[in-house]
């Protein structure tokens, strides 16, 4: 795999690669009777695999009075079930030489273990035992209460900037639940009940609400037997899983934001501007777009603001990849003596320039190069592999993308980067945030 990454960086022509019209990745797909959908890559370079499952429920499915659950279930998933003891699963996966881990998103929730081959049988197990009967009881609904709330004090409320995201969410989006992020408020499980974290259990975690990816060193047929052994005679989920079908208003003119932060010494500066979703052709001219503005020593952001200008110590951008219309993002915090607005009237003018300006043929495949090799790379790992199949399924219903999604970032031309900018990067489609730290 790494030659395969050094050979993809080497590429200076466009056009799809030797590389992506050689190294397609195979794999298998089908559905059990209950609703589960089942992916299998084979890989025997090394003696490793993936067991990952992805449950299609996020942030956004929550109820506005119960924002947070999706996040909590990713922890009260760990606490066992009627067959594994109250904090043996963890135990389990790292006395047999695998890892572990799991995270949540707006759209979906993600489980994934990556263990020895020989341990394939084990880590279906867990993940059937999560899916069938996972022990949520009192207990272990306090004990994660306490840690989801620890976890917000150390990664929200008590860190420099730990407060973005959600100051950006909340004044972006008015109607659509992306309005609030994952971590939700505390205060919505403080007050939840038992019978509604069943209730969310029994909507959501179950078979015709996931898709299971094994990859790595195993065998197909063996691997089906196993699959319908462990996950054939899980119930189907009988309850209607909630989408929400909310069209976020259009937006007509900018918002502004002065927002304080006592953890904060250097202010910072937040440009948000609507954008469509993940999969569509404006999303991955966008995500290009801001590869150009903000990827690496060369690009434009840092060439020009941080270096030259010296106006920031750090200004990033990226466009945020959502199953509904999402958000360009950036950021940058100034510099010893720069203003807040000074800094936005520089992010600004980079902006400009690519609206009007000109894009040299050399910075163009600089580009093309940047976004190829971060594609590889992101299947360079068995578990880089899962979750592009994972997720790849979970949203557009095509796996496959894994090998085709490469070719649609190719075909995004000069034009269609000046064209996106000219129409999202606009002031009324935008929200400005002057992010401070406390007035003295």
């Amino acid at each position: 795999m790494k030659r395969l990454i050094l050979s993809s960086a080497l590429l200076v022509v466009g056009g799809m690669s030797a590389f992506a019209q050689e190294s397609r990745i195979k794999f298998t797909e089908y559905d059990l009777p209950n609703g589960l959908h089942v992916i299998l890559h084979e890989d025997h370079s090394t003696p490793i695999v993936s067991v990952s499952v992805m449950y299609h429920v996020g942030s956004k499915n929550e109820d506005p009075q119960r924002t947070g659950f999706a996040h909590f279930f990713e922890h009260l998933m760990f606490e066992g079930s009627e067959n594994i003891k109250r904090g043996e699963y963890m135990k389990i996966v790292q006395e047999n030489g695998g890892v572990l881990n799991a995270n949540t998103s707006q759209d979906r929730t993600y489980y994934f273990e990556v263990l020895p081959s020989n341990q394939l049988e084990m880590g279906l197990w867990l993940e059937s035992e999560r899916m069938l009967h996972a022990k949520i009881d009192s207990v272990g609904i306090e004990t994660q209460r306490k840690v989801v709330q620890e976890e917000k004090k150390q990664s929200y409320d008590n860190r420099p900037y730990g407060q973005l995201m959600n100051v950006v969410f909340e004044n972006l989006y008015t109607k659509h639940p992306y309005r609030w992020t994952p971590i939700g408020k505390e205060q919505y499980i403080d007050q939840a009940k038992y019978s509604e974290f069943m209730d969310f259990y029994k909507t959501f975690y179950v078979p015709n609400n996931a898709v299971l990816v094994l990859a790595g060193d195993i065998n197909v047929e063996q691997s089906k037997a196993m699959v319908t052994k462990y996950f054939g005679d899980i119930p189907k989920g009988t309850k209607e899983i909630p989408r929400p079908n909310i069209e976020e208003p259009a937006s007509t003119k900018e918002k502004r934001v002065n927002f304080t932060d006592k953890m904060v010494q250097l202010p910072a500066v937040i440009l948000a501007y609507r954008a469509p979703k993940m999969g569509t052709d404006d999303f991955y001219a966008l995500d290009m777009l801001t590869t150009l503005l903000s990827n690496g020593a060369s690009s434009r952001f840092q060439k020009q603001i941080v270096d030259k200008d010296q106006k920031a110590l750090q200004v990033g951008a990226f466009a945020y990849p959502l199953e509904d219309p999402g958000l360009v993002f950036m950021f940058g915090i100034t510099s010893g003596g720069t203003s807040t607005k000074d800094l936005e009237t520089a992010m600004k003018a980079e902006i400009e320039k690519v609206k009007t300006g000109s894009i040299s043929e050399d910075e163009f495949k600089k580009i093309q190069n940047q976004t190829e090799t971060q594609f590889v790379e992101q299947n360079a790992k068995i578990s880089g592999i899962a979750e592009n199949l994972a997720t790849n399924y979970t949203y557009f219903r095509d796996a496959d993308l894994v090998n085709t999604e490469l070719g649609k970032y190719q075909k995004v031309t000069v034009a269609d980067l000046k064209r996106v900018a000219n129409k999202y990067l606009v002031k009324e489609n935008s929200l400005v945030v002057y992010y401070t730290g406390e007035q003295k």
